[in-house]
């Protein structure tokens, strides 16, 4: 029964995720899923950050330090007491609809490579919204970057799938 619940959830977490191209120099992720919320409710629930990344992708290992500032400029940012931690730095911001962030989240950040990172909130009727990511990571790395694109779309997949989770609760 284990085996086939860890199943589910590989499946479940694969489902709709998207490596749209990769090669030497980059790469590019799409996820969409849809909540069974108003777009202002995801929209509000995903600035709350905190509230929804997984903590084992955070650097200090406690999602509750993590926060993003809803203006362009503004941090996407962690603390822990005096340690601090800079994801991504906003872009572009439509409230409500759509907000850009670039950076190199993780490990990316020591690699020399950059990121643009989008999110978008589309309603689909009332009460439900399609939650749309877009990745695009570009520069060099020594084995180049295909071999990494997998791995950032699981990552943004669980991370996404969390956000989704929470607001279909």
């Amino acid at each position: 029964m284990k085996k086939y619940l860890l199943l589910l959830l590989v499946l479940s977490i694969n489902a709709g995720a998207d490596v749209i191209s990769s090669g030497a120099n980059g790469f590019q992720i799409k996820i969409e899923r849809t909540a069974a919320v108003d777009v202002q409710t995801a929209y509000g629930q995903f600035l709350n950050v905190g509230d929804w990344w997984n903590a084992d992708h955070t650097w200090f290992g406690d999602a509750s330090g993590l926060y993003i500032e809803p203006y362009v400029g503004g941090c996407f940012c962690e603390k822990s007491a005096d340690k601090q931690a800079l994801h991504m730095t906003v872009s572009y911001i439509d409230p409500g609809n759509e907000i850009r962030m670039v950076g190199g989240l993780g490990p990316l950040q020591m690699m020399g490579v950059h990121g643009g990172m989008s999110w978008r909130f589309v309603a689909v009727g009332d009460k439900e919204t399609k939650i749309i990511q877009h990745y695009q990571v570009t520069g060099f790395a020594k084995d180049g970057l295909a071999s990494l694109a997998p791995i950032v779309d699981q990552v943004q997949t669980l991370q996404h799938e969390s956000l989704v989770s929470l607001l279909n609760d």
